[in-house]
């Protein structure tokens, strides 16, 4: 991101901010939805890509029920920022006191092993709530972060997750090292692992597809014996949320190091599909992520 471009919209994130902490939910909430709609007007590609993983991830949707559900990922990302925002201010406490957990006895089963426990979720529902809520509940979480233009916005994205009782760790070659550490200390690293950023991802079949996921989740369960549990997200109705967590993934040792990364891998798309198919309209990838949305000049 330009310099000007990445200065306007830190801008933009902050005024966003301070518009969610001074207008009432009441009226912060259908605010948000008609952003949301404002946007999706705009964006010809991103509707494009929405409608594509749509057919899928839900081929059983009717046309109608289709673009229905097409319009409601873009409200419900819009409803991930206002939350963000607001959330920049005024802490989770309110969107945790409805907070719903299936499968909370696997996190503390795997807590209690003292390897630490690595997290992994899909860009489903509220991932920040899911952080904030887990913090909430005494374990110590440390989350990785991409970095953004200018540092004042990066900034301002992990001050915000450290308000919610998150450690942040910058994406890049230190990363890997750092949740090694943070694991060895017994913490729950959280990484959101259905997009391949770095582009050295390991190739799995997703939804009937070839496409990569990023390796690292497998790669740190495999050489810490830190538990890997998938989890999935979603947003209820109002101001609740919902969590679902998997059973821990088979990770150990069973023969060389790439081919069980490869495998792990495979195994925790497997999940996600399962997870992601619950609630197709909130998983949040609005962005290319298999090889044939690809065009040759991208």
């Amino acid at each position: 991101m330009s310099g000007a471009r990445g200065r306007a919209a830190y801008a933009g994130y902050r005024a966003a901010a301070d518009v969610a902490r001074v207008v009432p939910p009441a009226l912060a909430q259908p605010l948000a939805r008609a952003t949301s709609w404002a946007w999706l007007a705009s964006q010809r590609a991103r509707r494009h890509q929405v409608a594509r993983n749509l057919e899928r991830i839900a081929p059983e949707l009717s046309e109608r029920a289709r673009r229905r559900a097409l319009v409601s990922v873009f409200e419900n990302y819009g409803r991930y920022w206002y939350e963000l925002f607001w959330m920049s201010d005024v802490g989770a406490a309110p969107l945790l006191a409805a907070f719903d957990c299936q499968g909370l006895e696997h996190l503390e089963a795997a807590h209690a092993l003292g390897r630490g426990v690595v997290v992994a979720l899909p860009h489903l529902g509220n991932w920040d709530v899911a952080g904030a809520w887990i913090a909430a509940r005494g374990f110590p979480v440390t989350t990785v972060a991409e970095t953004a233009s200018p540092p004042e916005l990066f900034d301002w994205f992990v001050a915000t997750r450290e308000r919610l009782g998150m450690r942040v760790v910058p994406l890049g070659r230190a990363a890997g090292s750092a949740m090694v550490h943070d694991l060895g200390a017994g913490r729950v690293v959280c990484l959101l692992s259905d997009r391949d950023i770095t582009g050295d991802g390991v190739e799995v079949t997703f939804f009937g597809e070839p496409t990569r996921l990023p390796g690292g989740p497998a790669l740190l369960a495999l050489r810490t014996g830190a538990p890997l549990l998938p989890v999935g997200l979603s947003f209820g109705p109002h101001r609740a949320h919902g969590a679902r967590i998997l059973a821990p993934l088979a990770t150990e040792r069973r023969a060389r190091l790439r081919d069980d990364v490869i495998r792990v891998t495979q195994d925790l798309a497997s999940n996600f599909e399962q997870l992601i198919r619950a609630a197709p309209d909130q998983w949040l990838m609005l962005q290319p992520m298999w090889p044939s949305d690809l065009s040759p000049t991208r």
